[in-house]
This record gives C-alpha cells, structure tokens and sequence, in this order.
C-alpha cells in the first residue's frame, strides 16, 4: 500500500484525532498486548514480552500525523532523562515510510511497525477513537499506568515518568 492509499484508510478510520486527553488507568490490564509481536526496522519480529522488567513508555504514532511528528523530539529527549524506563516508538505506518522519516528524525528509542493493525490493537488499549498519537506508561510487570491521547506535554509526561521511575 502506498503513503497516500495508507493515509486514506486510516483517514476513514478515524485515526487523527486531535482530542486531547488524559486518564489514570484503573483496572485495565495490558496483558494482551504483551502477547503482540511486531516488525523491527530491520524486518525481525519483536515481542512485547521482551520489553517486561522496566517500566515502558509505549507511543503509537506515524510519520503523517503532525502532532506525532512534533512530539518525537520530546520523547527522544525523557528517553534519555530517564534512563530506567524503556520507551518504545509503534508506527502505525509502513516500514519503508518510518526508515525514510527516521532518516530527517532520527531517535534513539526502539522503533517498531505495526502497520494497519495499530489501529485495533490502540482501541484494544483503550483508545476507542483511534486517534494518533497515544501514548502508554506501563510498570515493570506490564500492567498499564498512564495514557495520553493526542500529543503529550513534557512536563506533565516527566511527573509521570518519575513516579513510575521511583
């Protein structure tokens, strides 16, 4: 699927969103999202399970999406203030536009491709609406912290990323 054709489907299914929001989590387990695997940049596939043992930022996120694209910078630079949580890039995209943007963009947390299927896999998680970006904080032991829907503040995010650091 090309750049456009894959703009439009997720276009149709409603995955720019522009609301912001912010929730604490209060039952919701990631369990089933542990169980995904997803492509590396390289082509390999990557397991959730491997990223158990630290707490871990997750961000679904895409190259056309511009609230995405403006939030990288930040996250690559939490990344590096905390280096006792795991942060994770899923590209809701294609492999071949993601190492194209990491090219112009480049950061040093771990980049997967989910693809199309990011979409169900975000509703799974709790964002019904789809929209992009989303980003998840999870415990060493996998279990869902924090979420954001739209594009995150530095600030706020770093409060949450301590706590979570201890």
């Amino acid at each position: 699927m090309d750049r456009r054709n894959f703009m439009k489907a997720c276009a149709a299914a409603g995955l720019y969103g522009s609301a912001l929001s912010s929730v604490w989590a209060t039952d919701v387990t990631a369990s089933g999202f542990y169980q995904q695997s997803f492509t590396s940049l390289d082509g390999e596939s990557r397991g959730m399970t491997d990223y158990l043992g630290k707490p871990l930022l997750v961000n679904f996120w895409a190259t056309w999406c511009p609230p995405c694209v403006k939030e990288m910078p930040d996250l690559d630079a939490l990344s590096k203030e905390f280096p006792d949580v795991r942060f994770l890039g899923v590209a809701v995209d294609t492999t071949a536009n993601v190492n194209k943007f990491l090219l112009k963009t480049p950061v040093s947390y771990d980049i997967l491709v989910a693809g199309h299927r990011g979409i169900q896999i975000m509703r799974d998680l709790g964002n019904r609406q789809g929209g992009l970006p989303y980003t998840m904080l999870f415990d060493a032991e996998g279990s869902e912290q924090h979420r954001v829907l739209g594009q995150i503040s530095k600030a706020s995010l770093a409060l949450e990323l301590a706590s979570l650091a201890g």
